[in-house]
């Protein structure tokens, strides 16, 4: 068998602190802690975190890896709980006023979100989240579920859903405006961005429910079509914070059975990275594109599992020595 040495060129470094820009595949060892290092670059991966509570499908999420919202959803029946996450589990905290699935949501934190829409019934109804209770603040301009949303509580876009809607509409805090639509009808997308910047791909968009792999941008003003996914799929999850240039898609349906597909986008191309642990679909997102959250979902039957993606690079200990 060959030794490192033969295999790289020279033997494993003896330091006394971390190199501080070592290169990928690099091996050490830290004579100050007596551990066996390695540097990597993970093009991302799925670990298992704690459950929600209350386990359910076509809830509404926000917020980051380690401060994000669930709401509402199906149990059955259609469900007004909301939960928040710490990093590590989950606390149930005061309901949505009116319960429903199929909704969206927006939000940077667990603390200043917005859910809307959704049913049944079909509803228009948008409530804002305080940190503590949900106020019900002015509705939708259009009535609809199976709709996908980003942005923050105060600046927020809503786009797509029910029976292949194309309609688009604008939050600034008090109101909602129509603005451009979608360039295709669709519904059950997922989604990431902010309200001048967003990402949408997948859903269906006929009657037939074929899965789309259509990818759309927002630019502030306008959709345009850009690169597709490798792998078409509806009712997936979204990184919900994200921009034009950096969004994380995972799970879903993609006839006949759901999946465990994660994409990630660069603002150019679909890459496929770590498949989630638990395939599901019709799940809640949160988070960013290199630290997203997945929670909830169909298997079928309902899913309370939850997971936290990471990528990037990263330092790890092979070995530990006394």
């Amino acid at each position: 068998m060959a030794t490192y040495k033969e295999i790289n060129g020279t033997n494993i470094q003896v330091v006394s602190s971390d190199p501080s820009n070592p290169l990928q595949g690099q091996l050490w060892y830290n004579s100050t802690s007596n551990t066996v290092k390695g540097f990597i670059i993970n093009p991302g991966s799925w670990a298992t975190s704690g459950d929600l509570n209350t386990a359910r499908r076509t809830l509404g999420g926000a917020g980051t890896q380690t401060a994000a919202l669930a709401f509402g959803g199906n149990t059955p029946p259609h469900t007004a709980i909301t939960e928040s996450y710490n990093g590590s589990s989950w606390t149930e905290v005061n309901d949505l006023n009116t319960p429903r699935g199929y909704l969206a949501g927006s939000g940077v934190n667990n603390t200043a979100c917005l859910a809307f829409g959704g049913t049944p019934p079909t509803t228009t109804i948008t409530e804002n989240w305080n940190g503590s209770n949900w106020t019900e603040v002015n509705d939708l301009n259009t009535a609809r579920y199976n709709l996908s949303g980003v942005g923050s509580n105060t600046a927020a876009l809503a786009f797509g859903g029910t029976a292949e809607t194309a309609d688009t509409e604008l939050w600034n805090g008090s109101n909602w405006t129509e603005v451009n639509n979608l360039g295709q009808a669709r519904y059950k997308m997922a989604a990431a961005g902010t309200s001048t910047a967003a990402v949408t791909a997948g859903g269906n968009s006929d009657s037939a429910g074929n899965e789309l792999t259509l990818t759309e941008v927002w630019n502030g003003t306008n959709w345009t079509e850009v690169n597709n996914l490798n792998s078409g799929r509806a009712s997936a999850g979204g990184s919900v914070i994200g921009t034009t240039t950096a969004a994380l898609i995972f799970g879903g349906r993609l006839a006949p059975a759901v999946t465990g597909l994660s994409e990630s986008w660069n603002g150019t191309n679909w890459t496929e990275v770590g498949d989630l642990n638990v395939a599901r679909s019709r799940l809640g997102g949160a988070g960013a594109q290199t630290t997203a959250l997945a929670f909830g979902g169909a298997l079928p039957p309902h899913s309370a599992a939850t997971e936290e993606f990471s990528s990037g690079p990263a330092t790890v200990t092979l070995s530990t020595t006394s």
